[in-house]
């Protein structure tokens, strides 16, 4: 029996938006002395309590930095002034603490599929024990003090990735993105405000965060996600049953070839192909008993993680070739016609 709705859930991630009292937020900060001073302060209060590793973002190579990027553990905009910005992220790199982005400290956690409670309770559990040691910016009507007024009150943003091909190939994912934005939520790509859609994945999260309860946030979220899962379900089975099946069956099977057989390929290209084939599993075209092993696939084979896993900085054609070679091999032992 077909599940209309593997892999439709991608991961979670919980983000805190915090600042510490009585300091300008970093865009207003007087001298880099004074933002590495924040650094100190916070890196020392959160070694109390666990370990995690202190990177200065003028401390390390550009192909070390957007590897941070890649991976989900830092913004793009902790880079923009990289002599005033540090990040902490703890041994199973799943949770990292920017420091000197927009606010003092954007504290997150990423969890595989719909997990949010539980990021939200390992999250909130290490904010509050940072919390004891550095005062944070708080005002009883209007909660935590951010940057961006938008942050404003809990500072939670409940993130879900959803992978959503058949909305999108169906001509859908317009109407759905009106009706998340009238509901106070927002649609984005993987990589958060400002990226577009990539591979068929959707980032759903909360808008509004003043006026709000954190459970109040959590629940609109689950509940969206949810009735999304639905949906694509629905046009999943839609896709598999109608005219449309011939033309999306070749697709994925397409796909299928050319990851398996390819001499040159781009990261562009992977996340398209692997996209569709991840579709072709979903729908049974395919067989793979780790859906999850494809999705990690595409993030293992962009440029950053390749240079960091041989150790030297590779130039296109040689990225193109090795990414091919792994692919073909990775999707040989992972995937195989139904």
């Amino acid at each position: 029996m077909v599940d209309y709705k593997l892999g439709t859930v991608v991961s979670s991630r919980i983000r805190l938006a915090r600042n510490l009292n009585g300091l300008p937020f970093p865009a207003r900060l007087k001298s880099d002395r004074q933002a590495k001073e924040i650094i100190r302060s916070v890196s020392a209060a959160v070694n109390r309590v666990d370990e995690f590793r202190l990177l200065y973002m003028d401390g390390i190579s550009e192909d070390e930095a957007l590897n941070l990027v890649e991976n989900r553990l830092i913004s793009p905009a902790l880079l923009r002034a990289p002599s005033r910005s540090a990040a902490l992220i703890n041994e199973k790199g799943d949770i990292s603490i920017m420091i000197n982005e927009e606010d003092h400290l954007r504290e997150q956690c990423i969890s595989g599929g719909l997990s949010l409670r539980s990021a939200y309770e390992r999250m909130s559990e290490k904010d509050s024990l940072i919390a004891r040691s550095i005062p944070f910016a708080y005002d009883e009507q209007l909660g935590y003090l951010t940057a961006c007024p938008t942050n404003l009150g809990t500072g939670l943003r409940a993130s879900v990735m959803m992978f959503l091909p058949a909305l999108e190939l169906g001509g859908i994912m317009p109407d759905v993105i009106k009706s998340v934005t009238r509901l106070g939520l927002t649609v984005r790509g993987a990589y958060g405000e400002g990226t577009r859609a990539k591979g068929y994945v959707y980032q759903i999260s909360n808008e509004v965060t003043l006026g709000v309860t954190e459970e109040t946030i959590l629940s609109q979220v689950e509940s969206l996600v949810g009735k999304i899962v639905e949906m694509e379900a629905a046009e999943r089975r839609r896709l598999a049953g109608g005219e449309a099946s011939v033309v999306v069956k070749d697709r994925c099977m397409r796909a299928y070839g050319i990851l398996t057989n390819c001499a040159l390929l781009s990261h562009e290209e992977l996340d398209d192909l692997c996209a569709d084939l991840k579709l072709g599993v979903c729908l049974r075209y395919l067989k793979c008993d780790d859906i999850e092993a494809v999705d990690a696939l595409t993030l293992k084979l962009k440029p950053s993680n390749i240079n960091v896993l041989v150790g030297r900085v590779l130039d296109e054609r040689e990225l193109d070739i090795y990414r091919a070679q792994q692919a073909s091999q990775k999707i040989k032992n992972l995937v195989t016609k139904s």
